[in-house]
């Protein structure tokens, strides 16, 4: 009995949505990358702090620096009496030094006119170690002061003249002799010939020869009344260490160690600090 072969009628594929061709599918996202997990932007962030605070310390410094400038060359020239300038050690910085009131080291050197009533006289100093750590009776400490006075022969002959009444003014002139270590004033036809020392930490002028009719011992009580209202008004304890006569004048080495800084009241050159 023939067979026939039944087909099963295929379902129509149905059409895809309008558009879906033209369409391509979303691409996945990527995860937001913190730029704070981004390698250069950290580098960029640390070189800017860096840079902010290298800057801050650069302007502390010189701010410190400026500050402590001014008020020690107050206290200088109000010492001397003269017009001063001051430089400070750089190790540690000097921020730090400021901070810690602890300065390692600072230079002084003054103009040259005067140091108090020593006319012609230059001051270069060197201190070290202040400590400014006050108590009741002081300001702190100096650990070191070491000074050479250089005095020249026409300023010591305006001292003498401006604090010898009378027999100064008559002072026409001084003179060196280095090789015999002497000054020789000279009045007219008087000549004085004396000898610059150390004597316990004051400096001297011992009278060696006189010429003409005034008497040597009159002449030296009167340098003595000079040198010793010189040697008074050093401050901070400093004494003479060494004196040599030179072809313009005379050069003094002083000295002072552990002196205290005092208190307003017993010198008021000290009240900035």
């Amino acid at each position: 009995m023939p067979t026939e072969r039944i087909r099963v009628p295929q379902r129509p594929l149905e059409p895809p949505p309008v558009g879906a061709q033209d369409t391509p599918p979303p691409a996945p996202k990527k995860p937001r990358r913190s730029w704070l997990r981004d390698p250069l932007s950290l580098t960029l962030l640390a070189i800017i702090v860096v840079a902010v605070l290298v800057g801050g310390l650069a302007g502390g410094e010189l701010y410190a620096r400026h500050r402590v400038d001014a008020i020690l060359v107050e206290v200088a020239q109000c010492v001397v009496r003269d017009g001063a300038s001051v430089s400070f050690g750089v190790n540690p910085p000097f921020l730090w030094q400021h901070v810690t009131g602890h300065y390692t080291n600072i230079s002084v050197v003054t103009d040259g006119d005067n140091v108090q009533d020593a006319k012609g006289m230059k001051a270069e100093v060197s201190v070290s170690d202040v400590r400014l750590q006050g108590s009741s009776d002081s300001k702190g400490t100096i650990g070191s002061l070491h000074a050479t006075l250089t005095w020249t022969a026409s300023g010591i002959k305006d001292t003498v003249a401006a604090n010898l009444p009378g027999v100064g003014s008559l002072v026409t002139g001084v003179r060196t002799d280095p090789a015999a270590g002497t000054l020789i004033l000279e009045a007219g036809n008087v000549e004085v010939m004396a000898k610059p020392v150390v004597n316990d930490g004051d400096l001297a002028l011992q009278v060696v020869d006189v010429s003409g009719p005034l008497a040597k011992d009159t002449v030296q009580t009167a340098l003595d009344g000079l040198t010793a209202k010189l040697n008074a008004q050093y401050p901070l304890g400093i004494h003479a260490d060494g004196v040599e006569v030179t072809p313009t004048g005379v050069v003094g080495t002083f000295s002072t160690q552990n002196a205290s800084i005092p208190q307003d009241d017993a010198d008021p050159c000290f009240a900035r600090l």
